[in-house]
């Protein structure tokens, strides 16, 4: 059986975080310009409680899956909370768990730190997302709105 491995983003990971997560971005019909691509890879390796992290999922050696994640301050607790940024993992390993153990990465790391809160969002559409997070979270019922 295969083993799924879960580890913080490297510096040699590039190439796939790219391809990962331009296809992550198509999937939401979205296109950035290079500058944010260059941008957030740079964040990524940039020290500070509040830039954001990620890990890289493989499956038999090649790149699966990705998360980013970053910690913020609340005004309801001491302790910040953890917003799962980004979560994506390739068609073809999807019901596979590498989804699973992402979440459980990013849940794991944080409480290393005693962040209990780890949420994310997800579009009503994306049901086979939507099958797992209910599976391993509360949906909360809230309804985001923005100011773009």
């Amino acid at each position: 059986m295969s083993e799924i491995t879960i580890r913080p983003l490297a510096q040699s990971d590039h190439a796939d975080w790219r391809r990962l997560w331009t296809d992550y971005l198509t999937f939401y019909e979205t296109k950035l310009p290079e500058e944010v691509y260059a941008i957030t890879w740079k964040r990524l390796f940039t020290d500070g409680e509040f830039e954001p992290k990620g890990f890289i999922a493989t499956l038999d050696g090649k790149a699966v899956g990705l998360t980013h994640y970053l910690y913020h301050r609340s005004g309801w607790s001491e302790k910040n909370n953890c917003y799962l940024q980004d979560l994506f993992a390739d068609p073809d390993v999807r019901g596979k768990g590498v989804g699973a153990a992402l979440i459980k990465a990013v849940q794991d790391e944080a409480g290393k730190i005693g962040v209990k809160n780890v949420y994310w969002m997800t579009h009503e559409t994306n049901t086979t997302a939507r099958r797992l997070y209910d599976h391993v979270a509360r949906r909360t019922g809230f309804i985001e709105y923005d100011l773009l």
